[in-house]
């Protein structure tokens, strides 16, 4: 490997960290993007010439710290506010080159990594963002990809998602880029796990277009979601999401056929789920047990290890999942978490149970043109022997979804039915 393609491959792994300590110093994203960009620069400059430092990710931070530096003296700061950097680890290191001393090593410990990364975790999903523009600025900053990925990501216009970006920058300015207190932190991670839970959920049955998976999504919510347990050990709900993402993730390769149609999950072969993500969602879900009583992302993971621990379909615990469903509609009510709950009463005691209930929901104002219930009544009514009931309800459903590949599988099922 060329010490180009060494300090382009570090880079991209410290980039979420190197912006972090930028925008700390700074208090400006764009100009931390540039302090940290200026540093792969310096290092593409000097590795060839001087070798490859012994600790490359340190030399890339104090390049950074040191680049952002450089431009507060070009801000003419007063006098009190030089003085107040100067007190800061980050000013010691002014007048010193990236070198690869002990010293330099010793500052790149693990807590300096926690706090460059939560802090810019709760930058990227600070309250007074809407949360389209919380997700556009998470995926930029922390998930590392360019504005035109995640316009591919969510099938919008590539200016769309970097006005929303530009937009978030202007927002944040003047706002502290501190980590908030621990009473507002307990308050904002909602939001952060919001976040980190859309991501995925994007990934995992896109919205719209004509693919139903866009994986590269699913893989940035797990890594920010791995990043998250990493600098918040103790938060139950921390490990939940994670747990609740891993298991979700297991079943991606069976999600779609060889011509690449859904395939629904008890039709799924479970041969394909990867075990190991299974294996680390438990796990994490286990974590989350033993710190607290189980929050809403926790209590969706325990339903989902349902589903995990169960070799084929027909051995699943729909009783335990209905019961999971109820703790979560005490804790989180919501017309969405009711439907779900209808779904396996369905499976746990009959189509007749979940009929009404999901009759119910048509007055749901949130629910009148989501597909998913439209698709549930349909299943139902198809297994209560109402063909063609069944059908105007597939037919509804594809009407209603945007995604191609599910409007294709609803309409494959209305046609199965027509007379």
């Amino acid at each position: 490997m060329s010490h180009a393609e060494l300090a382009a491959g570090v880079w991209r792994i410290e980039r979420s960290r190197l912006i972090g300590a930028g925008a700390k110093l700074l208090r400006d994203l764009d100009e931390a993007e540039d302090c940290a960009q200026d540093a792969l620069l310096a290092a593409l400059d000097t590795w060839p010439r001087d070798g490859t430092p012994a600790n490359p990710a340190a030399w890339l931070m104090t390049a950074t710290r040191n680049k952002a530096l450089d431009r507060l003296r070009r801000r003419a700061m007063l006098r009190r506010e030089h003085a107040a950097l100067a007190a800061d680890d980050a000013a010691s290191l002014a007048h010193i080159e990236p070198d690869f001393v002990d010293r330099l090593d010793a500052a790149r410990d693990q807590a300096a990594v926690g706090d460059e990364l939560l802090r810019l975790i709760f930058i990227a999903c600070h309250p007074v963002l809407p949360r389209e523009a919380q997700v556009a600025l998470t995926l930029r900053l922390l998930g590392g990809l360019e504005t035109a990925e995640i316009a591919r990501a969510f099938l919008v216009p590539e200016a769309t998602v970097a006005q929303r970006i530009v937009r978030a920058k202007k927002a944040l300015h003047g706002q502290a880029f501190e980590l908030p207190a621990p009473d507002e932190r307990a308050a904002r991670l909602g939001a952060v796990l919001a976040v980190v839970y859309l991501i995925f959920n994007e990934g995992h049955s896109a919205g719209s277009g004509a693919q139903l998976l866009r994986p590269a999504l699913c893989e940035e919510a797990l890594r920010l979601a791995r990043q998250l347990q990493h600098l918040l050990p103790v938060e139950p709900e921390v490990h939940g999401l994670a747990a609740l993402l891993e298991i979700q993730a297991s079943r991606l390769p069976a999600r779609l056929d060889a011509r690449g149609r859904p395939v629904l999950l008890p039709d799924q072969d479970r041969r394909r789920w990867d075990r190991l993500l299974i294996q680390r969602g438990l796990e994490a879900l286990a974590r989350a047990e033993a710190l607290d009583e189980l929050g809403p992302y926790a209590l969706q993971a325990a339903i989902a290890a349902c589903h995990a621990r169960a070799a084929r379909a027909e051995y699943t615990d729909w009783s335990a999942i209905v019961a999971g469903y109820d703790r979560l509609l005490a804790l989180n009510p919501s017309p969405v978490v009711a439907l779900n709950r209808a779904v396996a009463i369905g499976f746990a005691r009959g189509p007749a149970a979940a009929w009404p209930l999901l009759q119910a929901l048509d007055a749901e104002p949130q629910l009148r043109r989501y597909p998913f219930l439209a698709g549930a009544q349909a299943d139902v009514l198809e297994r209560l022997g109402r063909s063609s009931e069944a059908r105007q309800a597939y037919l509804r459903a594809a009407e209603l979804t945007e995604n191609e590949a599910q409007r294709d599988l609803l309409q494959e099922r209305a046609a199965r039915l027509a007379s």
